[in-house]
């Protein structure tokens, strides 16, 4: 059986993890990386390499995905939310304050926060049917 879920759900799902996949288009191929992220009011923060892809994307105002979920695999169930919208570079002034909110599990040296502005937001969860 499958559920969807309302935005006060899928808001109150992105605060029980720190870990999502960001999904773009780079050089004409799709990529989804893990990250880890906190929540920041209506946007997701994210920590990345001064030179990496994720930067370059921020840099350019790009597009993405940003997907959440979990599953039970005993239980049959589980969940997913599933938001698209914008990914910005944060401003010199805001930077500081931002850096500690994010561990990035990949390393310290991921010291260029990010910010995904949520476009849309949709959720789902799903119920094995024990008959």
């Amino acid at each position: 059986m499958i559920s969807d879920l309302n935005e006060q759900e899928c808001r109150a799902l992105l605060t029980s993890t720190t870990v999502g996949r960001i999904g773009f288009v780079l050089d004409e191929r799709i990529d989804i990386f893990p990250v880890n992220y906190a929540v920041s009011g209506d946007d997701l923060l994210i920590r990345t390499s001064s030179d990496g892809a994720l930067r370059r994307l921020a840099d350019a105002r790009s597009q993405a995905a940003f997907e959440i979920d979990y599953h039970d695999d005993l239980a049959g169930s589980g969940w997913s939310v599933l938001m698209h919208g914008r990914l910005t570079t944060v401003s010199d002034e805001e930077a500081p304050a931002l850096v500690g909110r994010v561990s990035p599990w990949a390393g310290e040296e991921r010291e260029t926060p990010l910010r995904f502005t949520v476009e849309t937001m949709t959720g789902r969860r799903v119920h094995r049917d024990r008959h």
